[in-house]
């Protein structure tokens, strides 16, 4: 399969120019249909890191998703990113991503069943990459932590779940019973897509299941915040100080729940 490198000098990392992180499309199928991921790591690393299963925003496996995965990457974590369409669903625009996701959002059984198809991809990079398939995380964005949360409370046996500016409904709240690790939520808390009462739901959801749950609230920021392309002032807006607070809450998470302090 064909590698390409993206030079993390891209991603607005000083410093770091010279070092490239690897982004290699994995074909799968899923009830004999076709999808197709994207594998993202650091092939210059030779000890075996954590996999982090990405799931991306409702424009599904994408250029500017790649780029978040390889940042998000960088030397500490594999990442496989899901493919929650199918490799001849590729949305080119808002419209085209709104009924994509609405489908896969109507229908979360289907919703959960991509995404734990995808974990068992991730697992199987271990014997590709040096991955540590005993420590697993799922990690989503927009449309993405709204299925990372469902894939929670379908009882998936990772060490970590965590939501960026994620919608938190679901039709199911009793299956939170079934959480087996720690959720972690990075919440807008001006983001219109999910309103106080949308919030408040989760909480009491979170509350009743008795799980180990966090949710931050973002003064300021609203959807999309950790999107460099989202301009959309009071809707959908890159916020880089509150993406950068927030990638640090996910790692503290995750340093935690693998061991690493």
């Amino acid at each position: 399969m064909k590698k390409s490198l993206i030079p993390l000098a891209l991603l607005g990392l000083a410093g770091l120019a010279e070092a490239a992180v690897v982004s290699k499309p994995v074909p799968y199928e899923i009830d004999g249909e076709a999808f197709e991921g994207l594998l993202i790591y650091d092939d210059s690393i030779s000890s075996p890191r954590p996999g982090l299963l990405m799931v991306p925003d409702w424009l599904g496996v994408s250029e500017n998703s790649a780029k978040q995965a390889a940042l998000i990457a960088g030397d500490k974590y594999v990442v496989f990113m899901a493919d929650m369409y199918g490799k001849a669903v590729r949305p080119a625009n808002a419209a085209e991503a709104k009924a994509a996701a609405g489908a896969v959002r109507a229908d979360r059984a289907l919703m959960r069943k991509r995404a734990q198809a995808a974990v068992e991809v991730l697992k199987a990079q271990a014997s590709q990459v040096a991955l540590d398939a005993g420590k697993l995380g799922a990690i989503g964005f927009c449309f993405g932590g709204g299925s990372v949360l469902e894939l929670a409370r379908s009882g998936a046996p990772l060490q970590g779940f965590v939501s960026f500016h994620g919608n938190l409904d679901t039709p199911n709240p009793a299956d939170a019973q079934n959480i087996k690790a720690p959720i972690l939520v990075l919440h807008g808390a001006d983001d219109p897509s999910v309103p106080p009462a949308q919030v408040e739901v989760f909480i009491a959801e979170m509350k009743a299941a008795k799980t180990d749950w966090q949710l931050v609230s973002y003064g300021g920021a609203v959807h999309s915040f950790t999107n460099p392309q989202a301009n959309v002032p009071g809707s959908n807006q890159y916020h880089p100080q509150v993406a950068a607070r927030a990638y640090r809450a996910m790692n503290d998470l995750f340093d935690e729940v693998f061991g690493a302090r």
